[in-house]
């Protein structure tokens, strides 16, 4: 059986390193949210998703957090009238990636927040660790 500190460390690490790539993600969605195709006509850059799922711990005896699979997000790229730019087709119209800004800032923002949350439990989890030394040296 594994103590109720090092569980919670453990748990939160996962969650840690599952919002970390989730963040890597979204940071390649906004990087590349203009890019085009390389060659008239051709697609542009696709939307990255990230899907977790659950996995049971077996030492610890508990749910933990893991990455599924980072996947493309099969929406529709959006498309503009652009005669002069290198990767319009033949009518002048050119795919822009499906990547909308304003929700991949959102997408970080809530990242960002469970990234944080993880690591305060580790912070918490380590203070009560050096409490309890302190308690007892006394």
């Amino acid at each position: 059986m594994i103590d109720p500190l090092q569980l919670s460390t453990r748990l939160a690490s996962a969650g840690m390193e599952a919002q970390s790539l989730r963040l890597r993600v979204v940071a390649e969605n906004i990087a590349n949210a203009q890019s085009t195709g390389t060659t008239p006509g051709s697609d542009p850059y696709q939307r990255k998703t990230v899907t977790f799922r659950t996995e049971l711990d077996r030492a610890a005896g508990a749910a933990s957090v893991r990455v599924r699979e980072v996947g493309t997000d099969a929406s529709p790229f959006r498309v503009e009238h652009d005669p002069g730019n290198p990767a319009a087709d033949e009518n002048g119209e050119v795919k822009f990636p499906n990547v909308n800004v304003l929700v991949e800032m959102a997408d970080m923002r809530e990242a960002n927040r469970s990234y944080e949350a993880n690591l305060q439990v580790i912070k918490q989890a380590r203070a009560l660790v050096a409490s309890v030394i302190d308690l007892l040296k006394t």
